[in-house]
């Protein structure tokens, strides 16, 4: 599902990204784990279509990032860290009009509007705007306008961040069961270790803008240590200034 060889990005003197081989298989579920500045979320938006590689190729859902990077986003659902939910709007109508930008007719939108409401526990919301949700709702609302179109791969940069443990658990169930019932495959960067050791069936560990690190989470915690445990050995102590990269 995903293939990288060699992608790089730079800005200016920065090399956020040094060289990075990627592999996704269909159906899997990856956890894509760093520091803050490792270049994960650098490396997501790449993939996304959302940042031209600086080099290296990538197929991505079964089309050329470079080549047919429209191929891209039409086979991809993206979740960004700050979320997209429209803060003024009622939500219904929004996730509809998604569908129409995306090809749909008017019929067909609405129906999988309904479907996606049912199946991510969201009926009786679709007519508030996005500042009168939790933030566990609006997390869930993200991921249905991601899945509209029905991507055959979904990017979930930090979905969790700042929810309650009970928001947590409710969006790995759903991701999870959306993983069963649809064989979507899933990438997503996340900081709670627990999460990705629960969640995910392989990790990578980018630092520096390199991979480090990749395996199960019972093969990279053999020896009984703790994910915790693994991430710290490989990436060190020391705090990391850099932000957003």
């Amino acid at each position: 599902m995903i293939r990288t060889t060699g992608l790089t990005k730079t800005f200016g003197d920065v090399t956020a990204v040094a060289g990075v081989d990627i592999t996704v298989e269909p159906g899997e579920i990856v956890g894509f784990l760093g520091p803050n500045g490792a270049g994960k979320t650098t490396t997501m938006r790449m993939l996304a279509t959302l940042l031209r590689p600086t080099s290296g190729a990538a197929v991505v859902a079964g089309r050329d990032l470079l080549a047919d990077p429209r191929g891209v986003r039409r086979r991809i659902g993206y979740v960004s860290q700050g979320g997209g939910v429209p803060p003024a709007e009622p939500l219904r109508g929004e996730l509809e009009l998604q569908g129409m930008l995306y090809g749909l007719g008017r019929e067909e939108s609405a129906a999988r509007t309904r479907a996606l409401l049912a199946r991510l526990e969201l009926t009786g919301l679709e007519e508030r705007p996005g500042a009168a949700l939790s933030g566990g709702q609006r997390r869930r609302f993200d991921i249905a306008f991601a899945l509209l179109h029905e991507p055959a791969l979904l990017f979930l940069d930090e979905p969790t961040t700042g929810l309650d443990p009970q928001s947590r658990a409710n969006l790995w169930d759903h991701v999870r069961a959306l993983r069963a019932e649809r064989g979507l495959t899933v990438l997503l960067t996340t900081h709670y270790l627990d999460e990705a050791d629960a969640l995910c069936d392989r990790l990578l560990i980018i630092d520096h803008g390199r991979i480090v690190a990749e395996g199960t989470p019972a093969a990279l915690k053999s020896g009984g240590r703790t994910l915790d445990d693994v991430f710290l050995d490989i990436t060190g102590r020391s705090l990391r200034e850099e932000a957003g990269v």
